[in-house]
């Protein structure tokens, strides 16, 4: 526990999870890894290693132009010498490029095999560091396989392509790789082969949940208006570049339209034997890859269900003394159940919390106000090392990915452009969105919640955990521990992150405040319940609004838009919950194993420099080179 004098006592929340926590094993026990030190390890297996690995990140980055772009891989030499400019070229999204796809992912799972560590000792063993890598690989490798063999999404799921185009045209324009006009001007070139990525999908895309289809036809119209404004604004009046827009732009536009007519009247009336619904056979194998643990979907569940009790029941606790001020004629209402007092109580409280909101079009700027103060905290208390860069810009979201991120998102520099632009993204309120509903989605954003919003997706939450990141030397291991991420590390350091900002202080008297933050871990909960439960036991529509706006009292637009999100994606929603587990696992052995000698500010930034790892791997390479740093000294 936090026992040390200059730290707060953790709160009971903390307690309970920390409880299940302490049952959850550092050790990193998958029987098909081994991260542990091994003197067997020569310094020419790992040259070796870190060669094939960088063949094959470099290699599945060509194959992925769009991508190539995100991590800042601009060009690239194949085998044969020639130079090709990623930048310039859109992907391939043939049905003879996916099948060509497997055989890539299964000829280099075959030239990595020599450093698996399954069933015993390596036939090339490597340092820890570089088994922690060839593990991300190993689990990438397979989930890409899953998905192409198996799962098949880029069969069903129009929202890929939509995507894909999106980030491809957008990416170039926000970072300085080159000069602008070059950048523009690869921009051009992707938008000239937009005709032909989606004559590509519509021979093999017959078969899409309406869910697919609704969400693709509206984030491609955020396609359209990229070309159509954004795109247009970037290129100079008189410029030549005007002349090739004007040549590449209206076919592609023509084509981005014709897409949304064929699949709104082609593509929905077909037939449609696949559901969103991955199934539990799929879903536990993706699970496990996503996640690169040993807990189950099953176990992992039956602990968020247990957790929402124990939180309701503290969220009474702070919301009783305010409903007393609030309605001090109404008592207690002690001849309710339980549950029906927590709803009643905690339902009016929230409610009244939920008034003090932005306006509907100043969401950007109340997050803008909300960074300095935050800032501020983060040093006076130490948290954590913020980055030197300063490369932080607060964006609306790009139409194009509004579908998934439809409150806000984080955008990472490129990691091999760490100095390049990273971008909170920030939904606006549609202005086309009835009053009602933009009401209901601002008394969930209130003014309280965004200050949780910021932290968990700025400071200190993913801009500074990538930030750490892009600081790993060498750039090799930097890209791939980026490209290959842990779900759970990520997005359970946000959630832990704001957990210890919590504990250290932050607003920690404003009881509103703290009510607000039990609100957005009973989320987490259900993001959880929802996943596992939607994905593979058929929990209704209905049975999962009842569980967000009855039993974690989110808002009608809140719930509206994460049952999309569930419907749209699996396996992500549960990384929240099960990367807090492991984060306040670790923290609580770290910190009792040093006692009086915890920092917590040399604890955070000695875990993110590692990057996105497993927790538990991390939690092993960490052990590894303290022991290895007392030895040292103990030579000495």
């Amino acid at each position: 526990m936090l026992a040390m004098k200059s730290r707060p006592a953790i709160n009971s929340l903390t307690r309970a999870l920390l409880a299940v926590a302490a049952i959850v094993s550092i050790n990193f026990d998958r029987t098909f890894i081994v991260p542990c030190p091994c003197s067997a390890y020569s310094q020419e297996n790992v040259k070796e290693f870190q060669s094939l690995a960088d063949e094959f990140m470099k290699e599945s980055l060509a194959r992925s132009p769009s991508t190539a772009s995100q991590v800042g891989y601009h060009k690239h030499t194949d085998r044969n010498g020639k130079v090709i400019e990623l930048d310039g070229l859109l992907d391939d999204m043939s049905l003879g490029f996916m099948k060509d796809q497997e055989s890539f992912y299964k000829k280099w799972r075959e030239d990595f095999k020599q450093f698996a560590t399954a069933g015993g000792a390596a036939r090339k063993a490597l340092d820890p560091e570089s088994a922690a890598d060839w593990q991300l690989i190993d689990d990438q490798i397979a989930l890409n396989l899953l998905e192409l063999q198996d799962i098949q999404n880029y069969k069903h799921n129009p929202t890929m392509v939509v995507e894909m185009i999106g980030s491809a045209v957008f990416q170039p324009l926000t970072t300085d790789y080159a000069e602008k006009d070059v950048r523009v001007s690869h921009v051009l070139s992707r938008i000239r082969a937009v005709p032909r990525v989606l004559a590509q999908v519509k021979e093999y895309l017959n078969d899409a949940d309406p869910i697919y289809i609704k969400t693709a036809v509206e984030e491609n119209e955020g396609n359209v208006d990229l070309i159509e404004n954004t795109v247009l604004k970037e290129i100079p009046a008189g410029s030549p570049l005007k002349a090739e827009y004007d040549k590449v732009a209206p076919p592609a536009v023509a084509a981005l339209k014709d897409f949304n007519q064929w699949l709104d009247h082609h593509l929905a009336g077909g037939k449609q034997e696949r559901s969103w619904r991955l199934g539990k056979k799929l879903y536990d194998e993706k699970f496990k890859l996503v996640m690169e643990t040993n807990t189950t979907p099953e176990r992992l569940l039956s602990e968020a269900e247990h957790d929402l009790k124990s939180v309701r029941a503290e969220m009474l606790e702070l919301a009783m003394p305010l409903y007393k001020k609030l309605y001090p004629d109404q008592g207690e209402h002690s001849n309710l159940s339980q549950s029906e007092r927590e709803d009643l109580i905690i339902s009016a409280v929230l409610k009244d919390i939920s008034k003090n909101h932005p306006k509907r079009d100043q969401l950007q700027q109340a997050i803008e106000n909300d960074l300095e103060g935050i800032k501020k905290f983060i040093r006076e208390k130490k948290i954590v090392s913020l980055s030197t860069r300063d490369n932080l810009k607060v964006i609306p979201t790009p139409p194009f990915m509004r579908g998934i991120y439809s409150v806000a998102g984080f955008h990472s520099a490129p990691p091999l452009e760490p100095q390049a632009e990273a971008e909170y993204w920030v939904t606006p309120i549609d202005p086309k969105l009835p009053e009602a509903k933009a009401e209901s989605k601002l008394q969930e954003y209130n003014n309280y919640t965004l200050k949780w919003l910021t932290i968990h997706e700025a400071l200190p939450g993913h801009y500074i955990q990538f930030e750490h990141l892009n600081n790993i030397e060498p750039k090799q291991r930097r890209l791939l521990r980026s490209l290959y991420s842990n779900g759970a590390y990520v997005e359970g350091w946000a959630e832990y992150i704001a957990q210890v900002m919590l504990d250290e202080g932050f607003m920690s008297d404003d009881p509103r405040f703290r009510l607000i933050m039990r609100k957005i871990r009973l989320r987490l909960l259900a993001n959880t319940i929802l996943d596992v439960r939607m994905h593979t036991m058929e929990m209704s529509d209905q049975e999962a609004m009842n569980l967000m706006t009855k039993r974690t009292f989110q808002t009608q637009a809140e719930a509206e838009g994460k049952l999309k999100r569930a419907k749209l994606s699996s396996t992500q929603l549960p990384t929240y919950y099960a990367g807090l587990k492991e984060w306040l696992a670790f923290r609580k052995k770290y910190q009792e194993e040093r006692g009086a000698h915890f920092n917590l500010l040399a604890f955070h930034n000695l875990v993110l420099d590692e990057g996105p790892l497993p927790v538990p791997i991390v939690a092993n390479l960490i052990e590894i080179k303290e022991k290895e740093k007392e030895a040292k000294s103990a030579s000495h």
